[in-house]
Order: structure tokens, then C-alpha cells, then sequence
């Protein structure tokens, strides 16, 4: 048996874009996907803290330095330039690898520059 706990999280981070006319995903800075532990194509869950919504997609990567969190497709109808989201991934651990795992957690501030986790 596996069990499904959170690989990473990038927390507060403040959506820089929305894009109707694409085909889907959330389009995030690479630097920060990196940091994170993110990697492109991958499940993720977004949780928007200004409106509740919450959506399962993928991520691509934006230009690293960037500071993008674009919400791409329909998602784009799931917040606003300015929403503070919370991007998360997960992994399936067998109950020993779980008992040792700690998920990489990156605090963002209002421009999207991390204050607390890796590369703070």
C-alpha cells in the first residue's frame, strides 16, 4: 500500500496572469518550480486562498526570474490577476519512505520572491 503526501508546496504566491485562449495548465516561473521541486508536466493542485476555488492541472515552465503563476484554459475562469494561490504536488510513498519524508515548502511575499524555504 502507498500513501499520497505532499511532495511540495509553493505557498501564498500571487497570480501574475490569466490566459483564456490557451490550451490549460498553470505556467509557473522555472526558478521557483525548481526550488520547489516541481517538475514540468506534473500534477498539480491549486487552491485560490482570495476565492476558494480549486483545481487540479499541470505545470509548464515560464521564463525563470520571471515571477509568472499564470492560470492558462479554463482555469483562467478560477481567479483574478492579484489571487493569492497555493500550488501543490504530491507523491506516493510506501509507509516507510513517508515515515522520514518532509515535503519543500517556499513562502512567497507580494512579488513572488521567496522568504522562507529553499533558495530564501
Amino acid at each position: 500500500m502507498n500513501l499520497q503526501l505532499l511532495k511540495c508546496k509553493i505557498h501564498k504566491a500571487r497570480i501574475t496572469e490569466t490566459e483564456l485562449e490557451y490550451e490549460g495548465s498553470l505556467s509557473v516561473d522555472r526558478e521557483l518550480m525548481e526550488l520547489a521541486g516541481i517538475l514540468p508536466n506534473e500534477k498539480l493542485l491549486v487552491v485560490n486562498a482570495s476565492n476558494g476555488a480549486r483545481l487540479e492541472t499541470y505545470a509548464i515552465p515560464a521564463p525563470a526570474g520571471s515571477r509568472t503563476f499564470c492560470l492558462n484554459g479554463a482555469a483562467a475562469r478560477l481567479g483574478e490577476v492579484g489571487d493569492r494561490i497555493t500550488v501543490m504536488a504530491f507523491a506516493s510513498l510506501t509507509p516507510e519512505e513517508a515515515v522520514a519524508h518532509r515535503p519543500r515548502i517556499l513562502l512567497l511575499d507580494d512579488r513572488n520572491e521567496v522568504v522562507s524555504g529553499p533558495g530564501a
